[in-house]
């Protein structure tokens, strides 16, 4: 039986390189690759990478993208961190909007929401600690 490694996730944008910008600033991540054509790049995220397409590759490639609705997010990206408002705070200097400010909820993890300048939903959160 072959084992499965979950490799990457790709989100699909407009602008590669300024989203790869955007991350670099508002997360502190580091591009580990960007394509010559500028249509695909992948953040050093650690075994699994956070990558990018193009819209117009993937159109180029048959695939039919979907829009990206602001109102209706479909799914999240969350990254862990020991210090959620100061995440926060950087997040917003690189252009984020605000979803959530941070909240300290029931189950031991402070938690912020913004959403990336393609819209899409991303989620800054503390450790969760084991409640006694």
């Amino acid at each position: 039986m072959s084992i499965l490694t979950f490799r990457y996730t790709i989100l699909y944008v407009d602008n590669v390189a300024g989203t790869l910008n955007f991350y670099t600033s508002a997360f502190g991540l580091k591009t580990a690759m960007l394509h010559e054509s500028g249509d695909y790049g992948e953040l050093d995220t650690g075994n699994t990478k956070l990558s990018f397409s193009s819209i117009k590759l993937m159109k180029e490639l048959g695939k039919n993208p979907a829009e990206t609705k602001n109102t209706n997010p479909t799914f999240e990206i969350a990254f862990e961190t020991d210090n959620v408002s100061d995440a926060l705070t950087k997040a917003l200097d690189a252009g984020a909007t605000l979803v959530q400010d941070v909240e300290h909820m029931p189950w031991g993890q402070t938690t912020a929401y913004v959403k990336d300048i393609n819209g899409f939903l991303i989620e800054l959160c503390s450790p969760i600690t084991t409640q006694a």
